[in-house]
């Protein structure tokens, strides 16, 4: 009697739109190759398309920006396209993030070179990935608990800040002098118009000038005490 050979099932890969956890997402996202960027939000597969010149023009006054506040705030680290992991269901790769160090009091923890837990704030460039930035990635970050986020989106270029209260996502709105200003980290001021102009002389003085305020100088000292106490 003849034996059908029962070819084996093909390997699992990551493709967009494939509903899996963060655990095997995870292992199936380290074994794809090189210069392939998936995320996984609320439990499905996004792969963003290739990043073009303008989000990389865009990313760098974000950067600028987050590097003088690092230079001027012991405690904190800033981190630009890092892995990490929300939950279950949530393994994004955002942009840029900003977040108080674990010795420092700070939420989240650094394991095996990827960021668990939620960040207090994370910012993302969104060319292509508006849909996806402002709707099922906020709800994640939301769900997470991030503190704070920061949205910078094209045609029309602007700036969605938004600020977590009681759990959920609130616009965050200027002061009368048109300056943002973080509720999560004292002192880090920022002139939107000067972020979208790519004004780095300008967006360096306001966050200067923030922090050289008192509510920096106290969260400074307040980072450095809880390093003392771990």
């Amino acid at each position: 009697m003849s034996h059908r050979t029962v070819p084996d099932a093909p390997p699992v890969r990551l493709v967009e739109g494939l509903r899996i956890d963060q655990p095997t997402f995870h292992a199936l996202y380290e074994a794809t190759p090189p210069g392939v960027r998936a995320e996984l939000i609320n439990g499905v597969v996004q792969m963003p398309s290739p990043v073009g010149s303008a989000h990389g023009r865009a990313q760098l006054p974000v950067f600028a920006w987050l590097i003088v506040y690092l230079e001027n705030t012991p405690g904190v680290e800033a981190l630009d396209n890092v892995t990490t992991i929300l939950g279950s269901r949530s393994e994004p790769q955002p942009d840029a993030l900003l977040r108080i160090l674990a010795e420092c009091g700070g939420r989240g923890r650094d394991e095996e070179g990827y960021i668990q837990g939620a960040p207090e704030l994370v910012v993302e460039v969104s060319k292509t990935t508006r849909y996806v930035d402002l709707g099922p990635k906020l709800e994640d970050y939301e769900r997470a608990g991030v503190l704070e986020y920061i949205v910078r989106v094209f045609e029309p270029d602007e700036i969605h800040w938004f600020v977590s209260r009681n759990g959920r996502f609130e616009d965050l709105e200027p002061g009368p002098d048109g300056i943002s200003r973080s509720r999560v980290f004292p002192g880090l001021w920022l002139d939107q118009d000067a972020l979208l102009a790519a004004d780095f002389k300008s967006v360096r003085a306001v966050v200067e000038q923030g922090c050289a305020t008192a509510e920096h100088a106290a969260f400074v000292a307040k980072l450095a005490d809880a390093r003392r106490t771990t």
